[in-house]
């Protein structure tokens, strides 16, 4: 049998011409394709990111604005589907959000080209907001960029402001910054040798003294000034306990420059369950791993069951700020699930000071720079 198909003809027998669009129907169906094509680029490839803090400086400065790769790792897939496109999670001074929280899936990730490693710059949901307090996804959390500095299973300990990873010194990143005592002879220092070297003063108590934040890489140069008797680092001694220091215990005399050792939590890793293991790991088995845990004198119960031990379900990661004494990082706030690893950062592709002038505002020498 021929099935034929019949077209629709006018009055006169003549086909009938398709209808024209109109120009309102093209312009919206040309933005709904670039929404749509936009959207999954963002999803799946690239994203962009601005530098907010001083944290990563010099390595990255305030004001650069960065691609992060997501293949790299694997596209994380949304925790939160139903959000509006291109906005911040909230809006109106946080009073407002901009996603819905009603459908929540669960944690995958697509095969990336290439693993996580120690050095690399990473962009990554905050830990801190998994409290409770804040009630938030893990993908609506605030996104901040740091430098990996221990893997999955590594042993961490930081030694008078030098970070080791198994017992051996890391490399410190080339543009990498802390903070000085600086001691002059009383002579004044020239503002705009600071600007040029890209110091930054943080106090004066008195004529002669000063802490400055001063990079790595400027350091001998401002040494030979003939003003400057001495540059000492500042260290906060070992033994000196910190409360705003992860684990926030007592029992662990840790602050910025003297640190650990910890291991970072790695898939299929068992530890056994006691006091000191429950003050390191108890945030990653009831908040990351989403457990519930409480304790009984001596015995501990996961999800009602008594439990001696408990293996990790997923890697976890250190992360640190380059300017070493002016970033909250894996120091505060603890190890870094893999669920929270967003992508990473590859290249700045714009970079203004806002303190600059309206002819060199565009740090031109930073267009199209890549990260390390």
């Amino acid at each position: 049998m021929n099935w034929k198909l019949k077209r629709e003809l006018s009055p006169n027998n003549e086909a009938t011409p398709k209808a024209k669009k109109s120009t309102a129907r093209e312009w919206f169906d040309a933005l709904l394709f670039a929404l749509v094509v936009s959207t999954l680029v963002k999803g799946l490839l690239f994203s962009a990111y601005a530098i907010p803090s001083g944290s990563m400086e010099g390595t990255l400065l305030t004001g650069d604005y960065l691609f992060v790769s997501k293949i790299s790792y694997g596209a994380r897939m949304p925790f939160t589907p139903i959000q509006v496109p291109f906005m911040e999670p909230t809006i109106a001074e946080g009073s407002v959000k901009t996603y819905w929280d009603g459908i929540k899936l669960p944690y995958f990730r697509l095969p990336g080209v290439s693993e996580l490693k120690k050095g690399d710059i990473v962009v990554f949901n905050k830990p801190e907001e998994a409290d409770p307090a804040y009630n938030r996804p893990v993908d609506m959390r605030t996104a901040l960029i740091k430098r990996c500095q221990a893997a999955p299973g590594d042993l961490l300990e930081i030694i008078n402001g030098q970070v080791y990873i198994n017992r051996e010194a890391a490399a410190t990143a080339p543009k990498a910054q802390t903070s000085y005592k600086v001691i002059t002879d009383g002579n004044g220092i020239n503002p705009q040798v600071l600007k040029d070297l890209q110091i930054e003063v943080l106090q004066q108590p008195d004529d002669h003294t000063f802490e400055m934040i001063i990079p790595n890489d400027k350091l001998a140069t401002f040494k030979s000034y003939s003003n400057i008797k001495s540059v000492t680092p500042v260290v906060e001694p070992a033994g000196v306990y910190d409360a705003s220091i992860f684990p926030h215990q007592e029992k662990f005399k840790w602050n910025l420059d003297n640190y650990g050792p910890l291991v970072m939590p790695k898939t299929g890793m068992t530890i056994t369950l006691n006091d000191s293991t429950l003050t390191l790991y108890r945030r990653a088995i009831e908040l990351y791993e989403h457990n519930q845990l409480k304790t009984e004198g001596s015995d501990v119960y996961i999800n009602g069951k008594k439990a001696n031990t408990y293996t990790f379900k997923m890697n976890y990661y250190w992360m640190m700020g380059d300017n070493r004494h002016n970033s909250l990082d894996s120091r505060f706030w603890g190890y870094v699930p893999e669920d929270h690893i967003v992508g990473k950062a590859m290249i700045t592709f714009m970079s203004t000071d806002s303190s600059g002038t309206f002819l060199d505002k565009i740090r031109w020498n930073r267009i199209l720079k890549p990260i390390k």
